[in-house]
């Protein structure tokens, strides 16, 4: 953003969906041309606004609305479930309908208000090596990791490691030695995950890009995803993040997220927090 842009307002909301939280710009009548020194400038809880990841919304020719995501470094993300469905909240309201569809790079979603929450379809996981994606051909299902990690692709990579006691993990420290592995050239993102019961999980999550956060809906997805293809739970559970719950079901169409969301409150940036950019 430069020159007369630079002099704009930028007009924002924040939103949070189980304590995993977004700030969301409409660009939909006002460009806000997005790039990655804006998204990290926006992404700085010191001098900016802070977030776990940032949500565009564009116009659409083939859905609803077009979404884009933003990592805290400035990095794209290519999933974001509770972002997603914190859109559709906002949108849903706003329009006053029920379901909308959402074009993402993971394709067009589909997400539906219901019983007082918001539910969107994550689509099919992304289960081959090569689609994850990996660096070679290894069994996804069981890296050759130490901890016996599965690899699952959400529209995003995700490694799982099933642990006694998620509570106990240092999830900063070998969230961020796994971020880089080789094994994954996209990088990735890490869950950590207990077996309550077949239908209870506890996760803890290190997202790529930004670090510990609160929750994370596509890791929430890849992380019943991997219990399931190992039989250590049902295709559907529910799924207690540190910043809550969320329920997730992997059904023949897909794989569906659902949870609360919430507006905490909308804002504008001030030109002179854009001055550098």
């Amino acid at each position: 953003m430069r020159g007369s842009d630079a002099q704009n307002t930028l007009h924002f909301m924040k939103w949070h969906g189980a304590g995993n939280d977004f700030v969301i710009i409409d660009s939909r009548n006002h460009q806000a041309r997005m790039n990655e020194n804006l998204a990290r400038v926006l992404g700085d809880r010191q001098k900016g606004v802070g977030f776990d990841q940032l949500a565009e919304i564009r116009s659409s020719q083939e859905a609803s609305i077009d979404l884009d995501f933003w990592n805290a470094d400035g990095s794209r993300a290519g999933a974001c479930g509770n972002a997603t469905r914190c859109v559709a909240r906002y949108i849903l309201d706003d329009t006053g309908h029920d379901s909308l569809t959402i074009r993402t790079t993971r394709g067009v979603l589909v997400a539906l208000a219901e019983d007082g929450q918001v539910s969107v379809n994550m689509g099919q996981p992304q289960l081959d090596w090569r689609d994850v994606p990996l660096a070679r051909k290894v069994d996804p299902k069981h890296l050759p990791i130490e901890g016996d990690p599965s690899a699952v692709g959400m529209g995003n990579p995700h490694c799982v490691f099933f642990v006694e006691n998620a509570e106990a993990v240092d999830v900063a420290g070998l969230g961020a030695a796994m971020e880089h592995h080789p094994l994954f050239p996209q990088a990735t993102n890490v869950e950590f995950a207990s077996i309550t019961n077949r239908g209870q999980i506890r996760m803890r999550v290190g997202e790529g890009g930004t670090g510990i956060t609160l929750a994370c809906g596509s890791g929430a997805c890849a992380t019943l995803v991997a219990a399931a293809q190992r039989g250590l739970s049902a295709s559907k559970v529910r799924v207690q993040a540190d910043g809550g719950w969320l329920g997730v079901d992997w059904r023949e169409d897909g794989v569906w997220l659902s949870g609360p969301t919430a507006h905490v409150f909308s804002a504008t940036l001030e030109p002179g927090a854009l001055v550098d950019l």
